[in-house]
């Protein structure tokens, strides 16, 4: 049986070099849709906020497979001024280490596509998770060092 598979949704603030950004890959490869605003997104899809008070956990599952999953991308010295406001469908990611080039062992500093693969294995999308990231030289090392097998 084929994994179902989520929309993915990215708001893209281009903060950081376009050469080294996940998102832009990824849309290289059509795997997501880059949007301006929030309000160009599904209204009840999932976005991944670090500051939210709710993990993302197996039960969203059916939420992002109805609405999507939205990343921000931003540069992680804005953070805190781009999720100052607490969103209804916002969740966190667990603990993980990151595998990209340029934050490799770091703790919860993941690039924009680790941490869609990361919502998406949690939540049970665990073929797409892996396709998104074999777009990447790193990616499989993502699942390595996080133990996600």
């Amino acid at each position: 049986m084929v994994d179902s598979l989520a929309n993915l949704f990215c708001v893209y603030l281009n903060q950081d070099d376009p050469k080294k950004n996940t998102i832009l890959r990824l849309a290289k490869f059509r795997e997501i849709k880059i949007k301006k605003k929030i309000i160009h997104c599904p209204r009840k899809a999932i976005i991944l906020d670090p500051f939210a008070s709710k993990a993302i956990s197996p039960e969203d599952y059916s939420i992002i497979l109805k609405y999507g999953l939205i990343v921000i991308d931003c540069s992680w010295n804005k953070t805190e001024t781009i999720f100052k406001k607490q969103f209804q469908y916002g969740r966190k990611l667990p603990h993980l280490l990151a595998a990209n080039a340029v934050n490799y062992g770091k703790w919860e500093r993941l690039s924009s596509a680790e941490a869609l693969a990361a919502a998406l294995y949690v939540t049970g999308f665990k073929e797409q998770a892996k396709d998104i990231l074999s777009i990447f030289s790193w990616g499989s090392e993502f699942f390595k060092i996080n133990k996600l097998n």
